[in-house]
């Protein structure tokens, strides 16, 4: 692959962070191709397929978590894929806007300048002894 589609991989994940800092769901799903894959490995993630499917799940994720934001650490291009070491901080509406801190990883796979897969790997018990 060259530098172009390095920089077009890279280009992709920073619009769809940017979008998911804004909280902006119908710029999320413009991020997304139609048969895109949300893949969570954690025990409270819920995983989705398709662009529709995934879209109809962000308002209400954008609103229980109140001022989401990630943070990547780094974002690290392979071609086109991606790994973002990320710090994601929120408050929970729906446990009394409780703060949360939690470090996870993104690992995304984009094809024609849209996110096509995202695996999230986090730690729901960490979220959970926050929440406690």
């Amino acid at each position: 692959m060259g530098r172009r589609a390095l920089n077009d991989t890279r280009a992709a994940v920073e619009a769809y962070l940017a979008a998911l800092n804004a909280h902006d769901a119908d710029a999320v799903a413009a991020c997304v191709a139609e048969d895109f894959v949300n893949e969570h490995t954690s025990s409270l993630g819920h995983s989705r397929k398709g662009r529709a499917e995934y879209r109809a799940a962000l308002t209400g994720f954008l609103e229980d978590f109140a001022d989401l934001r990630y943070v990547p650490e780094a974002i690290l291009v392979d071609g086109g894929s991606a790994a973002v070491p990320y710090v994601m901080t929120f408050r929970m509406r729906s446990a009394g806007d409780r703060p949360v801190r939690v470090r996870g990883v993104f690992v995304f796979t984009v094809a024609g300048g849209l996110v096509t897969r995202r695996t999230d790997y986090w730690d729901s018990g960490e979220v959970r002894r926050q929440l406690a």
